[in-house]
């Protein structure tokens, strides 16, 4: 082996390229081999070829600080993490039983919530919510899908076995550097993917353009769909743009709609106004329509829940979908699974304490040297406790954080997170991964999933944060057609 891979173990994680004798696994015996040929002035040529192609392509997200707004180039690490399909499957399935699970589950609480009379979900849960929105009560989306996109966030223990950490349900985000770390990534390694079946992710867009079309209120015409995004000042919003250029679709923001007296959503263009049919919302539920929530906000649209009420425009994730993106919730979604469609959950979810429960609580408080405890609502990393690491100040922080509102957290052990190799100083260094799938939910059709999702990954050597506005970065995954047996090690 060459420098890139001398030396490289991972002891005590499970890695997601070369297993405990420090062979490559089937799935990653390619691009072991390929690589292994490079000499260190080719992996860097390599290296800076892929920051070349970010800067060109203008791949950015932005970062919020003391000093403002700033936009970054995409952290990229040139070096793959290779998943086989056979294993991919499994994953697959086990996503769209969950996310089938969720839907079932919002339409039930924004219906009869008769999950909640049968005694399976309790209903101060439900009364504690920050995301149940009671005006969407009634309210019926075209095959009663309410989270259309869902972006779920998946781990492997030490063991090598997949968990769902999160759902994310309200505006997941990321799906657009996943096709844009494939495109750098066949730039940088043209020669492997001509030589091995890594299976393709670039059909996301078009994917979600035929369920969006498909929620129209007029099948009788080209629906017209439209890509609602907060502006140019969200840190999504390179995302926005790419995925309206990419479906074909109208990027507006809330000032260039409006609702007219017959419930309909029109937006204003240079050839006048124009009915929109689907909207597909990057704009929390309590931004969309200062009738109905918060009043001083100017990124929704005035009348646009009358119109959605009135069936005169879909909107994804449908309002009131975030009831589902709770941290709490997470937790009884085996319990759903098996409420609604009677089956165990094929994805397992990462062992959880609810503070909420006495005895829980008091577990906790007890240990948060070795917890990680995570607020219900916050996302990106934000707001949370890695116990083996935080100090005792820290700590007794979060034990008063956790008494005056026990609904608000829930606790989890400190996962021994996989890791895949990563290019530190043009030779491979372990460091810890999650990975993002994206899963769009079709009326009257099983749920899309794509074929690998986001791999982010923790640069700094030790840390669990791979949060992008946190110092992490991302990876290429390839989901290999050839596997010979999925999960070894």
């Amino acid at each position: 082996m060459n420098q890139l891979w001398q030396d490289y173990r991972s002891p005590g994680f499970f890695d997601e390229v070369f297993d405990d004798s420090g062979q490559p696994r089937p799935a990653a015996n390619a691009l072991v081999r390929y690589l292994g040929e490079f000499s260190t002035q080719e992996i860097d040529s390599r290296r800076m070829a892929a920051d070349l192609s970010i800067k060109s392509m203008g791949i950015t997200f932005t970062v919020y600080s003391d000093a403002g707004m700033i936009d970054r180039a995409w952290p990229f690490d040139v070096l793959p993490r290779t998943i086989g399909r056979r294993e991919w499957d499994r994953v697959r399935e086990g996503l769209q039983q969950r996310v089938t699970a969720l839907n079932l589950f919002i339409a039930d609480l924004y219906g009869k919530q008769q999950i909640i009379k049968d005694g399976v979900f309790p209903r101060e849960v439900l009364a504690q919510s920050v995301n149940f929105r009671p005006e969407c009560v009634g309210v019926r989306p075209p095959g009663d899908i309410w989270a259309h996109i869902c972006g779920s966030d998946l781990v492997r223990d030490g063991a090598g076995d997949f968990y769902v950490l999160e759902d994310n349900l309200r505006v997941p985000s990321g799906v657009s550097y996943m096709v844009e770390n494939r495109l750098v990534s066949k730039r940088v390694f043209p020669e492997l993917f001509a030589q091995s079946d890594i299976l393709p992710v670039d059909d996301y867009a078009s994917e979600l353009l035929d369920s969006l079309n498909a929620l129209s209120p007029r099948q009788d015409v080209t629906p017209n769909v439209a890509l609602l995004t907060p502006g140019v000042f969200n840190s999504a919003f390179f995302e926005h743009v790419w995925l309206a250029g990419q479906m074909g679709a109208e990027l507006v923001q809330g000032s260039d709609l409006y609702v007219d007296s017959d419930d309909c959503v029109y937006s204003r263009t240079i050839f006048g106004p124009q009915r929109v049919d689907v909207i597909y919302r990057r704009v929390d539920d309590a931004f969309i329509d200062p009738e109905v929530f918060r009043a001083d906000s100017v990124l929704g649209t005035p009348g646009l829940m009358r119109a959605w009420r009135a069936g005169n425009v879909a909107i994804a994730n449908a309002p009131g979908a975030g009831v589902a993106d709770d941290k709490v919730v997470y937790a009884f979604v085996p319990q759903i699974i098996r409420y609604y469609l009677d089956q165990d959950a094929k994805l397992p979810n990462v062992p959880s304490w609810l503070c909420m429960e006495d005895t829980q609580r008091d577990h906790v408080l007890a240990n948060l040297d070795s917890l990680v405890v995570k607020p219900a609502n916050e996302s990106g990393g934000y707001g949370m406790l890695i116990g083996p690491r935080a100090t005792p100040g820290e700590r007794d922080q979060f034990a008063q954080l956790i008494r005056r509102n026990p609904r608000n957290y829930i606790a989890q052990p400190t996962l021994a997170l996989s890791t895949a190799p990563t290019l530190i100083e043009n030779t491979a260094r372990p460091r810890h991964v999650d990975l993002r799938p994206f899963i769009v939910s079709r009326p009257h059709n099983d749920a899309f999933v794509t074929m690998g999702g986001l791999t982010r990954v923790a640069l700094r050597e030790g840390s669990l944060v791979v949060n992008s506005s946190q110092g992490g970065g991302s990876k290429d995954t390839w989901i290999v057609e050839d596997d010979l047996g999925g999960n070894e090690g």
